[in-house]
């Protein structure tokens, strides 16, 4: 029944859909009497109510208002722009951002009058909003999926979410329980003060938190995109308070305080997401050091393409793992990503027909089929005795989590020589020198020469964010000495710089892999068995077209993802 503007008493997007006969006036009048007592918008209560159709509803409110109409079947999620905004603003307002293009985040609302979450959504982001109309029930179900989608993610929530001091915690695998010790350091200011230090962390998407007591100061440093910066300096008097509530959150010895210990501790935050730290406590002057490693699950199933890895090395690690013998070794310092890229591999090998089993010092992500072994030393389990009992129990894949000394290495090239596919980690600076680094634990050249095959190098560089990085004016003559041919620099090169903003760490998010990827040849091989040094081992992965560190690291630079000066501090010349 459509009515006359003078006669209705009704206005905006209700007269508007009794004028195109999608409800009748009496029906608009009650649904928004009931949505106000159920403190719910017009459209949400019109569509799950009164079953009224969505798509006729949008159009109308599109035409009513003017704003642009979409269908989000045909957009993919951003991720990006969800987390610009809290999830307890998405939840309450039943809005999605869809898009962020600088400082200007394109809202998906069903109904454009809702002004309150625009303006709030505005004052939180100190972006410009512009609303996009879609169907409610599609907009309902994407909302659904998209804090799903980042209620998994490392750093995707508010604080405001959580209550500091009840957040369900517990030691490794075992909950945290109320005993005579915890009562001791359990008081809630430092509680709470620890909880948001981790929560934080997490949000922020830190890879450790440092807590250090000195003489005459406590910081506590945490580590986001490979870079040491301080969060917090606490009075000197709660050094011991929060040491003793991490040492009891992570089921320590908290008399204990002359020997380092190891811990693990879990929290939960959500029905889906729970966080992992691996804690480490060091006697120091003036106290216990603390560094706890938090460890993300979802790091091993990001893929091999996450990983960044150019498109040629990525067929070779995939050739390399496609091999039913024979050992494949990523090396590089620590918190360089080794143990990202071999639980990369190992996900991709992790197949109901294969028998996978790790010798890990610790285990530091959970992976369902695959057979995982914490070492400890003091009880006899060692890589070398886990390897052989790997090998009495018909494996196929084995992972072992550094070759450390002769003897593991002795028995993972043994397993590799009889039929096994066996990764591991090295500590040497590039992959030439990771074959010399074997020769002088001992192993014969004869033995790596016939079993290694594929080498890979690793650093991790931060990445440039996309919203703020700008061009840098570069002097030809600096390029050149950086390492970038003319060619390139005649063909426009562009060099990005990081500047900052809010979405970013001071212009960087995130990391990515800087890879040298050496397979092993007929050549290579003869020079390891004549007893070739790593020179000379360089020289020929040169010869074979190898690119080294530093050429894929600038190549880097080339395709905008790094910066000129991240990539000078994670290689060299």
């Amino acid at each position: 029944m459509a009515v006359s503007a003078t006669t209705s008493p009704l206005a905006g997007l209700s007269r508007r859909l009794v004028q195109d006969g999608i409800i009748d006036e009496e029906a608009v009048v009650t649904a928004v009497k009931e949505a106000r007592k159920k403190k719910i918008g017009l459209v949400p209560y019109l569509v799950t109510e009164t079953n009224s159709d969505p798509r006729r509803i949008a159009i109308a409110a599109s035409h009513e208002f003017g704003v642009p109409l979409m269908d989000i079947d045909v957009l993919e999620l951003d991720l990006d722009a969800v987390k610009a905004v809290s999830q307890k603003l998405i939840s309450k307002h039943q809005t999605l951002p869809l898009m962020l293009r600088g400082k200007r985040m394109f809202l998906g609302v069903s109904d454009p009058t809702n002004l309150a979450a625009i303006d709030e959504i505005k004052f939180q982001t100190g972006c410009r909003i512009d609303p996009v109309v879609v169907e409610q029930d599609k907009l309902q179900a994407l909302v659904t999926k998209a804090l799903e989608a980042i209620d998994t993610s490392m750093s995707s929530f508010d604080e405001d979410d959580f209550d500091l001091e009840s957040l369900e915690i517990s030691g490794g695998e075992e909950e945290l329980e109320d005993d005579a010790n915890a009562d001791d350091v359990e008081d809630a200011p430092v509680v709470r003060f620890v909880n948001k230090i981790l929560l934080d962390a997490i949000k922020r998407g830190a890879s450790d938190i440092h807590f250090e007591p000195y003489e005459k100061m406590f910081r506590v440093r945490t580590r986001l995109d490979g870079v040491l910066t301080q969060v917090a300096s606490p009075p000197t008097a709660l050094a011991n308070k929060v040491c003793a509530r991490l040492k009891v959150m992570s089921r320590m010895d908290i008399a204990e305080r002359r020997v380092p210990q190891d811990g693990r501790i879990k929290m939960k935050l959500s029905k889906n997401r729970a966080i992992d730290f691996r804690v480490n406590t060091c006697p120091t002057l003036f106290g216990e050091k603390i560094v706890l490693r938090i460890l993300d699950p979802s790091s091993a199933k990001l893929g091999i393409d996450a990983l960044g890895y150019e498109p040629e090395q990525k067929e070779l690690y995939m050739n390399a793992l496609a091999r039913p013998h024979g050992m494949i070794l990523v090396t590089g310092p620590t918190g360089s990503g080794k143990t990202v890229s071999l639980y990369t591999g190992l996900n991709i090998l992790n197949t109901e027909d294969r028998n996978i089993s790790t010798a890990e010092d610790p285990a530091e992500i959970n992976l369902p089929g695959i057979n995982q072994v914490n070492v400890n030393a003091k009880i006899g389990l060692t890589f070398a005795s886990s390897l052989r009992a790997f090998l009495r129990q018909d494996p196929d894949v084995i992972m072992v989590g550094e070759i450390r000394d002769l003897e593991t290495a002795e028995i993972g090239i043994k397993a590799a020589q009889t039929g096994h596919l066996v990764l591991s980690t090295l500590h040497t600076n590039d992959a030439p020198s990771t074959l010399t680094r074997l020769v002088d634990m001992g192993v014969k050249g004869y033995a790596i020469a016939s079993t290694v095959t594929l080498i890979i190098a690793q650093r991790l560089a931060r990445k440039l964010c996309d919203h703020c990085k700008e061009i840098r004016d570069i002097p030809n003559e600096a390029l050149l000495q950086e390492g970038f041919t003319e060619q390139e620099i005649d063909a426009g090169l562009k060099v990005f710089g990081p500047v900052g903003c809010k979405l970013c760490n001071e212009g960087y998010k995130g990391r990515i892999g800087v890879f040298q990827v050496m397979p092993i040849s007929e050549t290579t091989q003869r020079i390891i068995m004549e007893g070739g040094n790593a020179v000379q081992l360089a020289d020929q992965a040169r010869a074979e077209g190898v690119p080294g560190l530093r050429a894929t690291g600038l190549k880097k630079v080339k395709d905008g993802l790094t910066g000129l000066e991240e990539i000078n501090r994670v290689t060299i010349e």
